[in-house]
């Protein structure tokens, strides 16, 4: 259409506009819904039902909307590894093998991913990122379908198609890409006060991951252990890093999303070509069934957690990651994961959104990759053997030469015959209610937790998080909305909704609502420092005229401890060291970016440092990894870089030595080690 008038095709596409504003909501086939926000179930805390056709079109319409990518997790990245549990403790509680029997290695595959954008995303925007784990068991696949954020957006599954259309760019342009700031996702969680404490997580630095070796993951749901006895353990599965939880700086982030959109990807590849592979430890919450309703939350909620400090994380394996795919495609974007998928020992309970998830995972992989036969996909294969009857169908690649595909049969001598005490069997739980479609009372308190995790932020977190809010709302152009996300921000914390209301704009609410004072230590990243340095990148900058000794020193001791020291000078190839000596550049400092960097090493030499001070792009590397929070040291004359960067000496984090000696380099290797300098004094620094 233009200038108001409507050209022939624009007139043929008005039979297909809809634009349903005063209608009844219905199904595909036009019957009337009354709630589309709750599963039928049995009961109000009981199983979800399979005759729930609202239910099951909903959800099936979302899963088929995408072809060939996935809807969510798009973007993503994968390596395998090895999965092996410490010892037999866990004997007790299930009769899965993998987690009972420490002399098994049970091989994985793991991918990581970005959940809002397409596979053509940047890797660092500010999302959830997805930790699907599939371990190939002898008793069978399992997959653990988590994130790196232990609760999620909606408590029903039914739920799960309007929150993913509300994230996605908007419809009528597509825009933005991999983005929460707009009005579409801020719209629906004014309206959806679940999402709270989501949220929280959401706009904190956990959204912002520095490596996917130092991201935690979770289950996100209650399951379930069953041992030989039947006899039922409510369990919480947590991933741990060797190497600690550790963020980027938002700033930082964005910038590397231009500078090198793949970086996380490319991390997780480097680290395993050089030997660092990243590892986890395997850490399960268990709650007895007579304690299920112990707590002042609901475990069948999947928008809370269970506090640490009322329930231990158990140490109970180790998973390493020790050898990328050899073809993207073939492995890391064809792998299926199915949270349907469990073997005997695990199972599920009636939390609604997992109860979804069961149906949505395997609705999704048919459309996604043509057919039922994907198990037979490598990646997928189970180590398991399989034998069942089923037949033919899209890329079917058994030869199955039995003349029987059914059961019971007498001519193929009854094979493959049914299993015995190693069958799957699930819990045999009671249910008994009405079928209703109603959400359970114990599901009603959407901020307490939102409020556990807001005290129990560091001072620099909380700063982030309000920024967060003030960054992603001021993107959103209906005052309104923001208006009413505040006001749910003031049942968190009214000094929160204070700050966030000011910076964009709204009015601060009246009503100061009380905070209940509770904290959590484990949920400050300040608390989970681990061991950080194998994997991380270190900045040498040189010239001609650099000492080579200061060089030698620092990058040995850096080496050994697991970290990967570069030297960047301003072009490719070698420069002159003060001793004569030739000195073998890694990369171009105009084709890198200190946000690439995890610390900074300015080495000695007069000359070298005359040439780097000179130059505005070394000393603006300096600058930005300052006001970034990184560690950066300086060795003699090397210091003139960093007083032309205007970058204190006497700073956190910042280290100046006359020599490279082994007090200066261990000091450097501490402060490697540790969390960015949140607590430096930036309004000073040059932009």
């Amino acid at each position: 259409m233009a200038n108001g008038r409507r050209d022939a095709k624009d007139e043929q596409l008005e039979n297909y506009r809809v634009s349903p504003q005063d209608a009844p909501l219905t199904t595909d086939q036009g019957i009337q819904v009354d709630d589309t926000d709750n599963s039928l179930t049995v009961g109000q805390r009981g199983p979800t039902l399979l005759q729930d056709f609202i239910l099951r079109e909903k959800i099936t319409h979302f899963d088929h909307e995408r072809i060939p990518e996935r809807v969510v997790h798009a973007r993503g990245a994968g390596a395998y590894g090895v999965f092996q549990v410490y010892g037999d403790s866990l004997a007790e509680y299930t009769r899965a093998e993998f987690l009972r029997d420490p002399s098994i290695e049970t091989p994985v595959f793991v991918r990581f991913s970005t959940v809002a954008g397409s596979r053509g995303s940047a890797d660092t925007v500010r999302d959830v990122r997805g930790f699907a784990t599939k371990f190939y068991t002898n008793q069978g696949n399992f997959d653990l379908v988590g994130n790196n954020m232990p609760v999620f957006f909606i408590q029903d599954g039914i739920k799960f198609p309007d929150f993913v259309h509300a994230v996605k760019p908007e419809p009528h342009n597509e825009i933005p890409q991999a983005q929460s700031a707009h009005d579409t996702l801020w719209d629906f969680v004014q309206l959806q006060p679940e999402t709270i404490h989501m949220m929280m997580w959401a706009m904190s630095d956990r959204a912002l991951p520095r490596s996917y070796a130092q991201m935690q993951g979770f289950g996100v749901h209650t399951f379930r252990l069953v041992n030989d006895r039947d006899e039922a353990t409510f369990v919480k599965f947590h991933w741990k890093p060797k190497a600690g939880v550790h963020s980027m700086d938002w700033d930082e982030t964005q910038k590397v999303a231009g500078k090198d959109p793949d970086f996380n990807r490319r991390d997780l590849w480097d680290r395993i070509e050089k030997g660092n592979y990243p590892e986890y430890e395997l850490g399960v919450q268990l709650v007895p069934a007579a304690d299920e309703h112990k707590f002042d939350f609901d475990l069948l909620d999947p928008t809370k957690i269970i506090p640490e400090e009322e329930v231990p994380v158990r140490p109970v394996g180790k998973l390493v990651l020790n050898r990328n795919p050899n073809n993207f495609f073939a492995e890391t974007e064809q792998v299926a994961f199915c949270i349907a998928n469990v073997v005997p020992g695990i199972d599920f309970t009636d939390d609604p959104l997992l109860q979804a998830r069961i149906f949505s995972y395997l609705d999704t992989q048919l459309i996604r990759l043509g057919g039922p036969n994907f198990p037979q996909i490598p990646v997928n294969q189970p180590v398991a053997p399989v034998r069942n009857h089923h037949r033919d169908g899209y890329h079917q690649m058994r030869i199955d030469t039995p003349h029987t595909s059914y059961h019971k049969n007498s001519i193929s001598g009854g094979c493959p015959a049914l299993a015995g005490d190693t069958a799957f069997r699930h819990y045999p739980e009671q249910v008994d209610g009405k079928l209703i479609r109603k959400r359970a009372e114990s599901f009603e308190d959407h901020y307490s937790q939102a409020t556990l995790f807001w005290n129990s932020m560091a001072d620099f977190e909380k700063e982030h998080i309000v920024s967060a809010f003030r960054f992603e709302l001021g993107k959103v152009d209906d005052a309104s909305i923001r208006e009413g996300v505040v006001k749910h921000l003031n049942h968190v914390d009214h000094g929160l909704a204070t700050q966030v209301a000011e910076g964009v704009g709204v009015p601060v609410p009246d009503e100061v609502l009380p905070n209940h004072g509770r904290t959590s230590p484990a949920l400050s990243q300040l608390n989970l420092v681990g061991e950080p340095l194998p994997g991380r990148k270190v900045a040498v900058l040189v010239a001609d005229g650099s000492d080579s000794s200061s060089i030698v020193a620092a990058g040995e001791a850096l080496a050994t401890k697991g970290a990967v020291p570069e030297l960047l000078a301003r072009t490719d190839g070698v420069v002159q060291a003060a001793d004569g000596g030739r000195v073998e550049v890694t990369r171009a400092l105009p084709t890198m970016a200190s946000v690439l960097y995890d610390a900074i090493l300015v080495p000695d030499g007069e000359r070298a440092a005359d040439t780097l001070s000179g130059d505005g792009l070394a000393v603006f590397f300096v600058t930005e990894a300052y006001k970034h929070g990184k560690p950066i040291a300086a060795v003699g004359a090397g210091a003139k870089v960093l007083e032309r960067a205007g970058v204190p000496q006497d700073a956190p984090g910042v280290l100046v030595a006359a020599t490279a000696d082994e007090s200066f380099v261990r000091a450097f290797l501490d402060a490697a080690s540790g969390q960015r300098f949140w607590s430096r004094d930036v309004a000073h620094i040059p932009a």
